[in-house]
């Protein structure tokens, strides 16, 4: 993705996130330049991987197979180990109209996805086999806002604003808004984006970026290269 794209996103992604009245914290705001001088006190953030997240999953088609991402809070994978402190994390995520947030699965952390508000989420579901694989022939079974909701293998789960369902470790999903893009909520257990995403297809969970200009906002996947 070029980086005059990710900044454009950036941009039209804050503003259609406050048009539903939410307010990503001060830090999002940080440029580059505040972020590398005040590195110090950043630590929590860095660490934590909060912040933007703009992934075409490496294959260059965004406005089909993308998804806009910003963690707000995350804990440590330490905190899971111990069964104490910080255990949760929150992110904001944008689908677009029919763009495709592809199958994967997740080996520890439980969520919650909720329609903030816009379009209608749909998510296609499958449980786990044995392996670890899809499994084509199991039942689902979702609580949804509470409710538990049983339905077929690879059935179309739609959420209108308002509604959340549960994906515990090892239920498979992929995820698109129809009808207009969708602000979705997730609350979940730790997040950790570098291990515990398991695609049923080969993709890169981050985007390769072409520096075409300079970054408006760092990325998370920008920390390593610009923070250390």
């Amino acid at each position: 993705m070029k980086r005059s794209v990710i900044n454009d996103i950036i941009r039209e992604s804050d503003a259609f996130i406050r048009s539903f009245g939410y307010v990503l914290p001060p830090f999002a705001y940080f440029s580059p330049e505040e972020m590398v001088r005040r590195r110090g006190d950043l630590a929590g953030i860095v660490d934590a991987r909060l912040g933007w997240d703009i992934t075409d999953y490496g294959r260059g088609r965004f406005d089909e197979l993308g998804l806009f991402l910003f963690t707000v809070r995350n804990g440590q994978a330490e905190d899971l180990t111990r069964g104490r402190g910080m255990l949760y994390a929150e992110k904001a995520m944008i689908s677009r109209k029919n763009q495709l947030s592809p199958m994967h699965r997740h080996v520890v952390k439980a969520e919650d996805i909720i329609n903030r508000g816009g379009g209608t989420l749909v998510l296609e579901l499958y449980m786990s086999d044995a392996n670890g694989d899809v499994d084509a022939s199991a039942e689902v079974v979702v609580p949804t806002d509470g409710i538990m909701r049983k339905m077929p293998a690879g059935s179309h789960l739609k959420l209108d604003p308002g509604e959340s369902v549960t994906l515990m470790p090892g239920v498979w999903h992929a995820f698109w808004a129809e009808g207009a893009d969708v602000f979705i909520g997730e609350v979940s257990t730790v997040n950790d984006d570098l291990t515990d995403n398991v695609f049923r297809e080969p993709l890169g969970r981050f985007a390769e970026i072409e520096e075409d200009e300079a970054p408006l906002h760092l990325l998370v996947s920008d920390y390593e290269k610009h923070l250390g």
